[in-house]
C-alpha cells in the first residue's frame, strides 16, 4: 500500500540558501531504491483494522484459555479497554509522525514506532491503576512488563505490515506493465500520427502542438506509475490527451469540466484517470455518428475526493465488447494505493455511463509552482 509520505518529490526544495541546500541529502523516491517506511500508514482506515482486529481477538482468546486453564479471574473487559485505549492512542499519534520521520534512519523509525505504544502503555497503566508497592524500584518493576509486552505487539505489528506490503510489490509491478501496455494502444497512436499528417500542410502550427501533447503523454505512459502525482498535473494529461481526440472526433466530441471545487493538491497515481477518459471516448463516442459530451466532474467533500466521469451510451450494442481491463486495472490500483479507502463505481442510467472514484485526500509536499500548467494555443 503505497502513501504519499513514502515518496519524496524531487522539486521539493529545502528551506535555507544554496549552502543550507548543499548540506541536506535529498531524500530518495521509493521508486529509485530508497527502503519501504519502518512505519505503516497509520491514517489509513484499513491498517486500523488490522492493527484492532487482532488486538481484540487475542484479548478475548486470552479470556477464554485463562479460566480453562485454571486460571484465577481475568478482568478481560478493563484489559479490552486499555488495549484499545492504547491502540487508538498510538494510531492517531503515529498517523503524523510518519510523515515527520519519513526518510529517516531506520533506526529512527523503529524507536518511534515502538517507543510511542510503549510510552503509551505506560501512561494508560498509571491512569488507570497503581502499583502494588510504593517506591520507585516497585514501579519500574511493574511498569516494565507492560511497556515491554506493547513494544513486542507493536513489533510484531510493524512487521505484519511491512510483509504485506512487500508482498503487494509483485503486484504493483505487474498493475504497472498492465497500466502501460492498456495506454500504448496502437490504435490511438496511428489515430493521432495521421491526425498530425493531416494537419501537416493545412496547419503546421496545430500539427506542432499536437505533436508536444503526444510527447507529453508518452512522456507520461513511460514514467513508473507507482508514484504519486498532484491531481491538476493528472487533469493536465487528460486535457491534452482529449485535445488530440478532439482534432480526429471533431464536433462530434463535446467535454463539459466541472472543477470548481476540485483540491488540485490532491494526490492520487499517475494515469488513473486518463484511461476511464479513454475509455469515455473509445466505447462513448466512437461508436456513434452522433455528437455526444463527455463529462467530468471532480470535487473534494471532506476529507475525501470524488471524480465522476460519464459519456453517453451508444445506442447500439458495440461490435466487440470491452473486456473491462481499463475499469479492473485502476480498481485494483486504488486498492493496492489507498486499500479500503479506494473505491469505484460504475452505473448505467437514462442513457448514460457513469464511473464514480473516490479516495482520501492527502496533499502533495512539493512546490506549486513547478508545475505546468495547460495550454491548448501554446507557441
Amino acid at each position: 500500500m503505497s502513501d504519499p509520505g513514502s515518496a519524496v518529490s524531487p522539486e521539493a526544495a529545502p528551506a535555507g540558501g544554496p549552502a543550507a541546500q548543499a548540506s541536506v541529502p535529498p531524500r530518495r523516491r521509493l521508486t529509485d531504491g530508497a527502503d519501504l517506511p519502518v512505519l505503516p500508514d497509520c491514517c489509513n482506515l484499513g491498517t486500523m483494522a488490522r492493527v484492532l482486529l487482532p488486538l481484540n481477538l487475542g484479548v478475548l482468546l486470552l479470556g477464554w484459555l485463562l479460566p480453562a486453564a485454571g486460571a484465577g479471574h481475568w478482568p478481560m473487559f478493563e484489559t479490552a479497554l486499555r488495549v484499545d485505549a492504547v491502540a487508538a492512542a498510538t494510531l492517531l499519534l503515529l498517523c503524523p509522525l510518519r510523515r515527520a520521520v519519513s526518510g529517516a534512519p531506520r533506526s529512527t523509525q523503529w524507536a518511534v514506532g515502538l517507543g510511542v505504544p510503549a510510552a503509551l502503555a505506560a501512561a494508560v497503566a498509571l491512569a488507570s491503576a497503581a502499583p502494588p508497592q510504593p517506591g520507585v524500584l516497585a514501579l519500574v518493576a511493574w511498569l516494565m512488563p507492560r511497556v515491554l509486552l506493547a513494544a513486542a505487539v507493536a513489533w510484531l505489528l510493524i512487521e505484519y505490515l511491512r510483509l504485506r506490503q512487500l508482498s503487494l510489490q509483485p503486484s504493483q509491478a505487474e498493475g504497472r506493465l498492465q497500466a502501460l501496455q492498456a495506454r500504448i494502444r496502437p490504435h490511438f497512436l496511428f489515430n493521432s500520427l495521421n491526425t498530425v499528417l493531416g494537419l501537416m500542410r493545412s496547419d503546421p502550427r496545430k500539427a506542432e502542438r499536437t505533436l508536444e501533447n503526444l510527447a507529453d503523454l508518452f512522456r507520461v505512459f513511460m514514467k513508473d506509475s507507482r508514484e504519486l502525482v498532484p491531481l491538476d498535473d493528472e487533469v493536465l494529461l487528460c486535457k491534452e490527451y482529449l485535445t488530440i481526440e478532439k482534432l480526429r472526433l471533431a464536433e462530434r466530441l463535446a467535454v463539459r469540466w466541472e472543477l470548481d471545487g476540485m483540491p488540485g493538491d490532491a494526490l492520487l497515481p499517475s494515469l488513473l484517470l486518463q484511461p476511464l477518459i479513454e475509455n469515455a471516448v473509445h466505447h462513448g463516442i466512437e461508436p456513434s455518428q452522433e455528437p455526444g459530451e463527455i463529462r467530468v466532474a471532480i470535487a473534494r467533500s471532506g476529507d475525501r475526493v470524488r471524480v465522476e466521469i460519464a459519456n453517453p451510451l451508444p445506442g447500439a450494442p458495440p461490435s466487440r465488447p470491452g473486456n473491462h481491463m481499463a475499469l479492473s486495472n485502476v480498481r485494483e490500483r486504488l486498492d493496492l494505493t489507498f486499500d479500503v479507502e479506494g473505491q469505484l463505481d460504475t452505473h448505467a442510467d437514462n442513457g448514460q455511463f457513469r464511473v464514480i472514484v473516490q479516495f482520501p485526500y492527502r496533499k502533495e509536499r512539493r512546490r506549486r509552482d513547478a508545475r505546468r500548467s495547460f495550454d491548448p494555443d501554446r507557441r
